[in-house]
């Protein structure tokens, strides 16, 4: 955020760095690559996340006495 303020002074001080339509093509570019890289990662995130919780839950309660991380095969009352 810091680096964008800083840009923003810059601009209103020095005029536009770019023509409204530049930056509509630069913000469009930024957007598609933004929800393509969700997109591509959201599953490797929820696996780290999912990873992590069952770390933490096993150093919390070392000999089993925790409550159960369902896993995926036992969903859907398999």
């Amino acid at each position: 955020m810091s680096f964008l303020v800083l840009v923003q002074g810059y601009a209103l001080f020095r005029g536009p760095l770019v023509s409204i339509t530049e930056g509509a093509a630069v913000g469009l570019a930024v957007g598609t690559g933004v929800t393509v890289g969700a997109y591509v990662l959201e599953h490797r995130v929820a696996a780290w996340s999912t990873r992590r919780a069952r770390e933490r839950e096993a150093v919390e309660s070392p000999r089993g006495e925790g409550k159960d991380v369902p896993s995926r095969s036992n969903e859907g009352g398999e």
